[in-house]
């Protein structure tokens, strides 16, 4: 539909052409325009009807030819073609080269960049971003300072335009992404996978060395934990035992990358427990279904952490008192 609509307005442009040049060629043989300078006046505004038309008919082909890809840079040739334009129509309408007009222009030049300054800006950072590959329509981005969080519609001149989650619309300065820092997705999204890294507290007065006993009980009911060899090695702790049996729960979980990196490691102890770092990624990105796995995950690792003889660390008296 929009292509039809700028093809009808290309055509009507072309179409106005043709009077004014009409007009122009027959001027001298009308009558009621005898003096010359009445003559030279409409001529000239013949002659800058003509030049407009023009400027407008090639802009509806600009608009034509426009995409989503090529909308900065149609941009770009639009706001060249009506400056150029615009300096041809004036040197006509005061008979004066469009060379005199042009060097003048040197003189207001600060003027000019004081007016153009969000467009010069715009343009410059739009070069960045595209030369630097750092955003492209589609992407999901996340400003450092959590104004805008979602995928990217709409790249311009002058804004970037893009749909929050809650379905909002932010709209910010190309400049505003080259001089602040944002996380873009896109790598994640090309990847294999969606990276997943959480943290499991454990109390630490609950940590010790597995007795016989407890090794023979977690072999006996824990699922994937009966084949673990004890020979060797100095004595288990429950704290040990428990970040292997994430591990193997983790590498038999379908939908866990077994191509990508799979970490359990303990962090350094603070006043809030032991940290047990759990990283691995997961295959599917959507974002729904991704929270869904990743929190039926973490269910079971922390249900299981009393298989161990472990304890969560929760403060004391953290729960009002009813």
């Amino acid at each position: 539909m929009k292509g039809k609509f700028f093809t009808q307005k290309l055509f009507k442009y072309v179409l106005y052409i043709l009077p004014g040049i009409v007009l122009y060629y027959l001027l001298p043989y009308l009558k009621g325009i005898e003096s010359e300078t009445m003559l030279e006046i409409t001529t000239r505004l013949c002659v800058a009807y003509i030049i407009s038309c023009i400027l407008f008919a090639v802009n509806s082909l600009l608009l034509l030819m426009r995409s989503r890809a090529m909308k900065s840079l149609i941009q770009i040739f639009q706001v060249i073609l009506f400056f150029v334009g615009g300096i041809i129509i004036v040197s006509v309408l005061i008979n004066k080269s469009p060379n005199t007009l042009f060097a003048g222009l040197g003189a207001s030049a600060a003027i000019l960049m004081l007016v153009f300054k969000d467009t010069i800006l715009g343009f410059v950072a739009g070069i960045q971003l595209s030369a630097n590959d750092m955003l492209r329509i589609g992407d999901w981005i996340q400003l450092s300072d959590g104004s805008a969080n979602g995928i990217v519609l709409e790249i311009t001149l002058n804004t970037v335009k893009i749909q929050n989650w809650d379905n909002t619309i932010s709209t910010i300065p190309p400049y505003t992404l080259v001089n602040t820092t944002f996380k873009n997705w896109r790598g994640m999204q090309e990847s294999g996978g969606r990276r997943v890294d959480k943290t499991i507290k454990l109390d630490m007065k609950t940590l010790k060395f597995c007795t016989d006993d407890m090794l023979a009980r977690i072999r006996e009911e824990i699922p994937w934990m009966k084949d673990i060899d004890t020979s060797g090695k100095k004595p288990w702790t429950n704290a040990q035992l428990y970040r292997f049996y994430i591990e193997r729960y983790l590498v038999h979980h379908p939908i866990v990358c077994q191509n990508l990196d799979l970490i359990i490691t303990q962090k350094e102890p603070t006043q809030f427990g032991l940290p047990i770092e759990v990283y691995f990624f997961l295959s599917d990105k959507v974002w729904k279904e991704y929270e869904e796995i990743q929190s039926d995950i973490f269910d079971h690792l922390l249900v299981m952490v009393k298989e161990f003889d472990l304890k969560l660390y929760q403060l004391e008296n953290s729960l009002p008192t009813v």
